[in-house]
């Protein structure tokens, strides 16, 4: 009996799924395109009640008048004060905008996270980032130490280069092995563990005052100085979330374990080290000028997969526009809820997140 005995070409990533997934995927992307316009509509509110609310109300006619007149070709008056145009141009949209930025940073990071290591507990400080930038910042608010470099000034360059020092330490434990998921996890446990004793011992030698600033930091802030944090953070936001979405059907991919992954022509130790290295930058870049601000990364990535899909082409760009909304209505409480004093960002998603996720955990739990 005659029989074909020529090979199959591998399939990549890159080629069409079975028709079954093909079927599956579109409707993802069907209700994807839904979920993502309500999305941007969320967020396009949180933006104009974090421009107006604070200590000096701003009216929305007047803020959104001053936006359009700030399109090339379009000629609107506002209405606002001078002082009121120096509040929102200098204050609020700045710190706006920065507030939208980190939450679309952990907000992608930590799906990230989650599809390399196929685990949804993995947030973006996995790996001790939240350690590293912790113990830098504390050195150098502590200390006065002038790590500054390039448009880093001394505190979110000592917080950059401590969270990149911890990932650093995970990989160098794992042996640099990304083809591992569990022995990248534990690595970062073991650098997480370490770190923290370290910002721990290092607070305990700050005098009363310095070590309120640090604690202030570590709790998380959102306070701006103009637009410079802003533009700091946006390349790292930018290049990164590029990087991940072109590797999100990777992550797909992933999914199915990596032996299914490398017979679909996938590198999983390639795949993992180049969405680890984006997703680091990016949460890198936002810890260093927001401080530690927990449970954005984890939560917002469990919304969208429950509301929507769980192909990561649809989770990554979801969590990125829900996760500005989400932060930026945090920092609207954190400015107003006590009022003219400010709470730490982190506080408020650590109360808002907390219940939440155990929620989602004890639902999933629950007998069927």
């Amino acid at each position: 009996m005659l029989t074909d005995t020529t090979a199959a070409p591998a399939y990549s990533p890159d080629q069409e799924a079975p028709l079954a997934v093909v079927r599956a995927a579109d409707r993802a992307y069907r209700l994807s395109l839904r979920a993502l316009l309500v999305a941007l509509t969320m967020l396009v509110i949180a933006g104009l009640v974090s421009a107006t609310r604070g200590a000096a109300g701003l009216p929305v006619s007047g803020v959104v008048s001053a936006l359009l007149d700030a399109l090339p070709g379009v000629r609107v008056d506002s209405g606002l004060t001078t002082s009121q145009e120096a509040i929102l141009w200098s204050i609020r949209l700045p710190r706006t905008a920065l507030s939208m930025l980190v939450g679309a940073a952990l907000g992608m990071a930590g799906a990230a996270y989650q599809g390399v290591f196929r685990n949804p507990l993995a947030d973006p400080y996995l790996l001790g980032v939240s350690a590293g930038a912790g113990l830098g910042a504390v050195l150098a608010l502590g200390f006065d130490l002038d790590l500054s470099f390039g448009p880093f000034s001394a505190v979110p360059a000592a917080a950059f280069a401590g969270a990149l020092l911890a990932v650093s330490g995970s990989a160098l434990i794992a042996r640099g092995s990304f083809s591992s998921a569990a022995t990248l996890l534990l690595s970062g446990v073991a650098m997480a563990a370490l770190f923290s004793a370290a910002q721990t011992y290092a607070l305990q030698q700050l005098d009363e005052t310095r070590a309120r600033e640090a604690l202030s930091w570590l709790f998380g802030q959102l306070t701006t100085h103009g637009w410079d944090q802003v533009l700091l953070l946006l390349p790292y936001v930018g290049l990164s979330g590029v990087v991940l979405l072109a590797y999100a059907r990777h992550l797909d991919v992933l999914r199915l374990g990596d032996d299914e992954a490398k017979a679909l022509g996938l590198k999983p130790a390639r795949t993992r080290l180049i969405v680890i290295i984006a997703a680091t930058l990016m949460t890198a870049a936002a810890v260093s000028v927001s401080g530690l601000i927990a449970f954005v990364g984890l939560v917002v990535p469990h919304v969208v997969r429950m509301l929507t899909s769980h192909s990561y082409r649809v989770i990554l760009p979801l969590a990125g526009v829900l996760g500005g909304a989400f932060l930026a209505s945090v920092d609207v409480g954190a400015r107003t809820l006590v009022a003219p004093a400010e709470l730490p960002v982190g506080v408020i998603t650590a109360f808002v997140g907390a219940p939440f996720f155990a929620f989602v955990l004890w639902r999933r739990g629950a007998p069927r």
